[in-house]
């Protein structure tokens, strides 16, 4: 998505954030999320800029020194923030959100755009910097979706959408850098994105409602972004037809970036995909190869 430039990237992100400041200004903290252990509160500090935790900075001085470094544990981070933030008042809450969401709009704004194609070292692997900005509208689109189980308004179609522009993009990114050549398109009834990678490098573009040409997974946005981030079991979502996948092989080329990336955003399709054709005799081998 460097390629789109930081116009659209900041567009998608930026709206990305006002949706969700608009869904934490509107629900009770103190409700219990479908996260174990999580409330509304948790899943907000974790999205926060605190001053003992300025991802954004972090992942910027990462990109000047050249993307060298260890990936932080998310988990270890995660529990961490939210221990530490456990007792902010709802109004420090927030304002740690609109900090974040500030930071993102500066580095837009201010940064040189050479940055945007500088690696840095991300909670997955080494990415470039844009990318992992992007990342962000994938993260508030599944959190967004998080806090409706806290009785919040559901993610606008928009956001969805750009959730799953940057799952399509760093997808395409951990492909390249594993040396891998595929792709695969996220298709949802309103259109969706694509990816082709090689070992030089991969590009993304936007795909029409219903063109599941090629290498597909195919199903309402919000239920992609819930499979690929783990919420729901891509399984049971195939059998019952929630899910489409089409030319499922395209997806096993690409099932090696799990055991590079553990946690990679999509990580569930991919390891449901080399689970699936390893038993390719089974039921949901005959669902996918009829479609």
């Amino acid at each position: 998505m460097a390629d789109a430039g930081r116009e659209q990237v900041g567009e998608m992100v930026l709206g990305a954030w006002d949706a969700f400041l608009e869904q934490a200004a509107a629900v009770d903290l103190d409700r219990p999320s479908r996260l174990p252990g999580w409330r509304a509160h948790e899943i907000c500090v974790h999205l926060g800029c605190w001053e003992d935790h300025q991802a954004l900075a972090d992942l910027i001085a990462s990109a000047r020194a050249g993307g060298v470094g260890t990936p932080p544990d998310v988990d270890a981070v995660n529990a961490r923030v939210t221990s530490a933030h456990r007792d902010a008042s709802r109004e420090e809450v927030l304002a740690a959100l609109r900090r974040n969401r500030e930071a993102t709009a500066r580095y837009l704004a201010e940064e040189p755009v050479e940055l945007d194609t500088a690696p840095t070292v991300s909670v997955v692997g080494r990415l470039p910097l844009l990318s992992v900005v992007l990342g962000q509208a994938y993260e508030l689109a599944v959190h967004g979706l998080d806090l409706v189980s806290c009785e919040a308004a559901p993610p606008p179609a928009p956001v969805l959408h750009s959730g799953l522009a940057a799952l399509a993009d760093v997808t395409g990114a951990l492909a390249s850098s594993c040396g891998l050549t595929g792709g695969a398109s996220l298709v949802t009834p309103d259109g969706g994105w694509a990816f082709a990678a090689d070992g030089d490098g991969w590009t993304v573009r936007e795909v029409a409602p219903g063109d599941t040409s090629g290498t597909a997974v195919e199903g309402p946005a919000d239920l992609l972004l819930e499979a690929a981030s783990g919420r729901v079991n891509p399984v049971p979502a195939v059998a019952r037809r929630r899910l489409k996948v089409h030319e499922i092989g395209g997806l096993l080329r690409l099932a090696p970036i799990v055991q590079v990336a553990p946690g990679i955003p999509g990580g569930p399709i991919l390891q449901l995909a080399a689970r699936t054709l390893g038993g390719a005799g089974g039921v949901l081998g005959r669902l996918f190869r009829s479609g």
